[in-house]
């Protein structure tokens, strides 16, 4: 190999890593568990704070998993990294510009959008997305400033039933005091203390055997010691289509989540201060005004039909009620944006892509040195731990384009030479180094509260502590 393409001590593979969530550290990790080339990894967030959902949607009653931090912070602490936080790309830097400093580029900027239930009345004040509160709670300086009406509300839905549907549940149904020791923003503590909510209603549009939440999520709404879960027994008696489907497909989760809420509907609520009620084959269709903002929803009953492959799918039974409601979020799902000079799938909401190279629908070829990875490349599925697979696989690609010199090496290898082009600009970059920092601070102010961390949530104050520290 020549010393003029990228691949040798002298000149090290040059790539950019954008997007600092589980997606991006796991491709840092793929890449450097591999031993055929010397590289220089640069990771670029907007956000002066690394870590993407596992900062900012995890549940701050859920500290274990923000535990995976842990094999982050070691990648970056090696010689061969470097953090470029508050810097965003399309802004900042353009792809384009990306391309003359690297030799590849891997996104994984995740779905940061969320899908509508395209309803009448989704414009209604009290009508919000699962992920507009759970940033908010998480202290995400995106949704910092939103603010939740718990105070005058007092029954709630929650459309969708998987994980982020029973985390928004949870910290509605939980009593406050229990989140008082976690990393849970302050100014949305403030709030949930005054919250009057008494009943919270789950709408799921297919069966019990359907559900998406994993089990531990369902039980840990069934062993709140401020709620009462409420499963219709009705809800469990599983129709034909769904027994069908099952001889077949049945999975662990799928048993035990059905073991589990057949068994919960025959229980005696316990007299718990808040109702969580799940309800199963039923959608909302429409949402009504009253005084101005949201005052009751249409939900129609739904029933299950064998699609072409045999999978379950719901269709409405035009059977309509209306239950009266202050507040709604959605948790149906959600879709990403699109990176300026990406090409962008817009009916899957996904970057273009095969196999985790970015591929051009015109030309119907992969972009050269172009890669995606995460939610960006699949779509919002699995768990932390899926994208481990999902990153092997774009960086074996990457690694693939490599030996076959099907890249075009960038001409401006010099490492020093992006940091001064965004210091021309104007860009204040913010290091690892920094990171650690405000790191530091947030736990010492967390400390003087009793709690894990008191989070910095708005970007400003963050560069302020930083630059005065």
């Amino acid at each position: 190999m020549s010393d003029d393409f990228p691949g040798t001590e002298g000149r090290p593979v040059r790539v950019a890593v954008v997007g600092s969530g589980p997606a991006g550290f796991y491709t840092i990790a793929a890449l450097f568990k591999q031993a055929d080339f010397p590289l220089q990894v640069d990771l670029f967030d907007r956000l002066p704070t690394p870590f993407g959902l596992v900062r900012g949607g995890v549940a701050p009653d859920h500290p274990k998993i923000k535990g995976v931090i842990r094999v982050y912070d070691k990648l970056a602490g090696k010689d061969n990294f470097r953090f470029f936080g508050n810097v965003r790309i399309g802004r900042d830097l353009s792809v384009a510009e990306l391309q003359e400093h690297y030799d590849q580029i891997v996104f994984a900027t995740g779905n940061e959008a969320w899908r509508n239930l395209g309803i009448p009345g989704e414009d209604l004040a009290g009508v919000h997305s699962a992920t507009e509160f759970v940033g908010w709670y998480n202290g995400h300086p995106d949704f910092r400033d939103l603010t939740f009406d718990l105070e005058n509300a007092r029954r709630v839905i929650v459309v969708g039933n998987g994980n982020v549907a029973m985390d928004v549940t949870r910290i509605l149904a939980e009593d406050p005091k229990r989140l008082e020791t976690t990393d849970i923003a302050e100014h949305a503590l403030e709030v949930l203390r005054k919250s009057r909510v008494e009943e919270i209603l789950i709408l799921g549009r297919r069966g019990p055997a359907q559900a998406a939440f994993t089990n531990k999520e369902i039980k840990e709404i069934g062993g709140l010691s401020s709620a009462d879960l409420i499963v219709d027994p009705a809800d469990m008696e599983l129709d034909g289509v769904t027994r069908r489907w099952m001889t077949e497909h049945t999975t662990s989760q799928m048993t035990k989540n059905v073991d589990y809420l057949t068994e919960h509907s025959r229980q005696e609520p316990k007299g718990a201060g808040k109702r969580v009620e799940l309800r199963m084959l039923v959608s909302p269709v429409e949402f009504h005004e009253s005084d101005g903002r949201l005052g009751s929803v249409v939900i129609e009953k739904n029933e299950l039909f064998e699609s072409e492959d045999g999978t379950p799918r719901p269709r409405g039974s035009g059977v309509r009620s209306v239950e009266e409601i202050q507040l709604s979020f959605s948790a149906v799902g959600y879709r990403g944006l699109p990176v300026p000079g990406v090409p962008f799938n817009e009916r899957r909401g996904l970057l273009a892509n095969q196999n985790g190279r970015i591929w051009d629908p015109d030309s119907e070829k992969a972009v050269t040195g172009l890669y995606t990875t995460g939610w960006a490349k699949r779509g919002p599925t699995g768990l932390i731990g899926s994208n481990v697979a999902d990153a092997n696989e774009t960086v074996e690609r990457m690694l693939e384009d490599l030996r076959c010199r099907h890249t075009q090496p960038t001409q401006k290898p010099d490492g020093q030479a992006i940091g001064a082009l965004l210091k021309t600009r104007g860009v204040d970059r913010v290091t690892y180094a920094d990171w650690r920092r405000l790191d530091a601070m947030e736990l010492e102010r967390g400390s003087k509260n009793g709690k894990i961390r008191e989070k910095f949530t708005r970007i400003d104050e963050m560069m302020s502590a930083l630059r005065e520290d």
